[in-house]
């Protein structure tokens, strides 16, 4: 939600309570994906960037895939236009969701990838890392190994190794608060950072998307 919209919350409840009632009621009968697609839609129009981040991440989190999102872009063009579909693809790419390279659109199957000596990481240590383009953080405990996806899941915003604070990983934009140890969000929201599987392999840590 943005500021404005959490300052008229507060200054008139009321009023604001039958917008959002009134927003729920008239997608009732929508399922899921296309109530997801047709709000990805309205944020483009708009050109929210903060808001199309959002409803992006929900829209692929509650079951739409990276090509139906694509479609619904392409299918909206008379009312869209050029211009304001390639704001929004900019924005897709920027955020490096792995979904979308071309690749996984075209059915290429997830591969590993060399992320690092196993070695290089000491016993409870986070480390930033960035493999092919895609940041990564990576937490050792003993011989075991977690790996996660550097983009906050709330908006996508990239997180730096700046963030991190003894085991905590905190997003620079929202605050979101996250334990790299279970990658759990302790503070602010509910979503998880993004797991990768990974696995060691002749000393080397390998992930795989």
């Amino acid at each position: 939600m943005s500021d404005a919209l959490d300052y008229l919350v507060q200054a008139r409840p009321e009023a604001m309570g039958h917008y959002f009632s009134f927003l729920k009621d008239a997608g009732k009968h929508l399922d899921p994906k296309t109530r997801n697609l047709i709000s990805v839609i309205t944020k483009v129009d708009a050109q929210t960037e903060r808001g199309f981040r959002q409803y992006l991440k929900r829209a692929l989190k509650e079951g739409c895939t990276p090509l139906e999102i694509i479609d619904a872009l392409l299918m909206a063009f008379p009312t869209l236009g050029l211009t304001k579909i390639v704001w929004a693809t900019d924005i897709i790419l920027a955020m490096q969701l792995p979904g979308f390279a071309p690749e996984a659109l075209h059915g290429a199957q997830p591969r590993w990838h060399d992320i690092m000596a196993a070695t290089d990481l000491d016993d409870g240590e986070v480390k930033r890392m960035d493999c092919e383009g895609r940041g990564l953080f990576v937490y050792r405990e003993g011989q075991s190994y977690k790996v996660y996806d550097s983009l906050c899941p709330h908006q996508g915003t990239d997180i730096p190794q700046l963030a991190l604070q003894g085991l905590t990983l905190t997003c620079p934009k929202h605050e979101w608060a996250f334990d790299v140890k279970s990658g759990a969000c302790i503070k602010n929201g509910k979503t998880p950072l993004t797991p990768i599987e990974s696995k060691v392999e002749v000393g080397r840590l390998m992930a795989r998307w």
